[in-house]
């Protein structure tokens, strides 16, 4: 092969590799963001990513485009190693055309999802673009269709996961959405449908960028990301954390890791649930106890804080963590956390991962806003996500579980496969004070003393009804255990139910209540 041309293959791929130019680089390091080659680099294991489609380019020749050159078309795409595993990615370059998405741009994004998809691999898609590339119109648009069409057809096949790392406006939200989970940095990514200009013209309210679709606002307030990094290096730190607990693949099983201290007897949790059943106590203590290496990742940290949900290893074995969080609104459920829980359950059973509850619920939370929001349709989403998964499903009862959010946490009549109580767990149809209240009524009212009586029929209800032992008689609960033995129960659970096979009735697909 002559040197001419090796020397203009080597020239195009060093004009391709620096994107918008060193200009435009700068300009994206000086607002704290990385390029997408770096971004990439990071992401994957050293020396292992592949780029693919670097040549393509746009054939869009309306108002002057035909002139426009664009680097790989503003979009890095390709496959590589992390933790020695196969991952695809796609990430958008802000430096290119900002980012725009055309149809060779779709195409490029369309072809690493078909892979990964066919080779059963995750895909990671680093978003930080200006939208849809408006010079290419209805062909811009038709490739966000096929690429929302993809993330459909690979839902609960492969794990995706999205980064917004930039600007991320109107239609290109929803490919995103569509993924599992939703990564943003803090102060340099925004999502939103409408920009506050036109916010502005349409409704007259002021809102800047930032409040209306920064990482804090999708973090806390509408709950439609999971993570939030206060910079590039630690969201794609986080990323490649995240993929550690997940299979490749709806097919396989989470990677397996070295576990110790399985029989670890921690008599720290015989004193945690403190005197009185009405006063708080932080349940994540309790679930980074039982853990392996007290190494808990919480997905959703800043939504719906009165549920906690996150990953996890038990006995080596990832699993998913449910818990109520009495330090938040008692450990209530309510319309968001009913909607964060369904979510992830629904995670957990796409990729095969073991579901650990820790309840400790008090009930649905009661009020007007809570009703006209349909509490009912949405706390039955919890319902059909627990019933409807098949994957291994553990309880533990620390303290309250009253009414239907006891149900909702997961019961035995919802299809947990071991359910277990501390001795400090009430277990009833409503808490004592209720139940005293109707089922004694007429006692108290008749009393000479009926605070008196009160108080002394609360205490009988309490022995009688709100304890382990009478849902242990009927076998809704399989053993009132010591808490200080709950890793070493767990981890004996966890192992036991390996083997589990589960099948439900062949249907097209179920109809859950959105």
């Amino acid at each position: 092969m002559s040197l001419e041309k090796l020397e203009q293959l080597r020239e195009k791929r060093k004009t391709i590799e620096l994107g918008g130019g060193q200009k435009r680089i700068e300009k994206q390091h000086s607002a704290g963001k990385l390029t997408a080659r770096e971004r990439l680099n990071l992401l994957f294991d050293e020396n292992t990513f592949v780029e693919i489609d670097a040549f393509v380019k746009h054939r869009c020749t309306n108002f002057g485009m035909e002139k426009v050159e664009a680097p790989a078309e503003g979009v890095v795409t390709g496959y590589g190693k992390v933790d020695g595993r196969l991952v695809y990615a796609f990430a958008q370059d802000f430096t290119v055309v900002g980012g725009s998405l055309g149809e060779m741009h779709a195409k490029k994004i369309e072809k690493v999802m078909d892979l990964a998809l066919t080779m059963g691999a995750p895909i990671v898609g680093l978003n930080d673009s200006g939208g849809a590339r408006i010079q290419e119109a209805v062909d811009a648009l038709s490739g966000y269709g096929r690429i929302f069409y993809k993330n459909t057809l690979a839902s609960g096949v492969i794990p995706q996961i999205s980064a917004i790392m930039g600007p991320c406006a109107g239609g290109a939200v929803y490919s995103p959405a569509l993924t599992d989970f939703i990564f943003m940095v803090d102060k340099t990514s925004q999502m939103f449908i409408t920009g506050p200009q036109v916010i502005k013209t349409v409704t007259g309210e002021e809102v800047s960028a930032e409040e209306l679709g920064g990482a804090m606002t999708h973090n806390s307030v509408s709950g439609v990301a999971q993570f939030i990094s206060a910079n590039d290096e630690e969201c794609i730190k986080d990323i490649r954390r995240l993929l550690s607990f997940l299979p490749s693949n709806n097919m396989e099983k989470p990677p397996m890791y070295e576990s110790q201290d399985i029989n670890k007897i921690i008599d720290d949790l015989n004193e945690i649930i403190p005197e009185g059943s009405n006063k708080p106590y932080d349940m994540k203590k309790v679930i980074e106890y039982v853990v392996d290496d007290s190494d808990f990742f919480e997905v959703h940290p800043h939504f719906a804080k009165n549920i906690i949900t996150g990953f996890a290893r038990i006995n080596g074995q990832s699993v998913g963590i449910i818990a109520n969080q009495p330090m938040f609104m008692a450990g209530c459920l309510d319309i968001n956390a009913s909607d964060k829980a369904s979510r992830f359950i629904r995670t957990c059973d796409a990729f095969n991962i073991p579901i650990v509850n820790f309840v400790d619920v008090p009930g649905f939370l009661p009020g007007t806003s809570q009703e006209y929001g349909g509490i009912i349709r949405h706390g039955a989403k919890m319902l059909y996500a627990y019933s409807e998964a098949t994957v291994p499903k553990i309880t533990v009862i620390t303290r309250k579980a009253y009414g239907g959010a006891y149900l909702a946490m997961c019961s035995k009549d919802l299809g947990a496969d071991m359910v277990y109580a501390w001795p400090t767990a009430e277990i009833a149809v409503m808490g004592p004070e209720g139940a005293a209240n109707i089922i004694f009524r007429n006692e108290i009212k008749e009393a000479e003393n009926p605070q008196e009586m009160r108080d002394k029929k609360i205490e009988e209800y309490k022995k009688e009804f709100a304890t382990p032992y009478k849902a242990a008689e009927r076998g809704f609960v399989d053993d009132v255990i010591e808490p200080a033995h709950t890793r070493m129960r767990l981890c004996d659970a966890i192992d036991m139910l390996q083997s589990k096979r589960d099948s439900k009735p062949a249907r097209k697909h179920g109809n859950i209540p959105l």
